[in-house]
């Protein structure tokens, strides 16, 4: 069984964040979101605002995308309907994912191992961190990060004792 969401249903969904933000940017976000739903090509700011909703212009986007939003505070707003009144068994599982990039201006691109190429390839790494639902076979993420390599510079070179 497969969990399939209507639009309508996303926007209920999003009714759980009211604490979790200030009015404001929760109506950014809900006309942000039936965007990203109906762009068929390149997501982008421009393309965004092409096709929101009443209230999405380019401006409105950009303050949405500059506005500070604590974001793991969201992602506890709309995984907590799960917990309640369930008798689910959850699952912890992190997993980090490679994504290929090219270019050189990708904040932390670097080279990581990828299982699927079998070797070091040019990309960012991300580390999820997520809750496995064993009745409903879905994953509820709780934090989401990217993954930075230290420059070398900055790692503690090993001393040898010379005798």
């Amino acid at each position: 069984m497969y969990l399939v969401i209507s639009m309508f249903d996303i926007l209920l969904v999003l009714q759980c964040l009211n604490g979790c933000m200030d009015s404001t940017s929760l109506k950014r976000l809900k006309i942000i979101i039936s965007a990203l739903l109906a762009i068929p090509g390149r997501v982008t700011m421009l393309a965004i605002s092409r096709w929101r909703g009443e209230g999405g212009s380019y401006r409105s986007v950009q303050r949405f995308f500059n506005t500070p939003i604590d974001w793991k505070k969201i992602q506890l707003g709309l995984i907590r309907p799960y917990f309640q009144n369930t008798s689910d068994t959850f699952v912890i599982a992190g997993d980090e994912t490679v994504v290929t990039k090219s270019g050189k201006k990708t904040f932390g691109l670097d080279r990581f191992f990828s299982s699927l190429f079998g070797k070091p390839v040019p990309g960012i790494s991300i580390f999820a961190f997520s809750l496995v639902s064993t009745k409903w076979r879905i994953s509820l993420p709780l934090i989401t990060e990217q993954m930075i390599r230290p420059n070398e510079e900055t790692i503690p070179e090993k001393t040898t004792k010379k005798n």
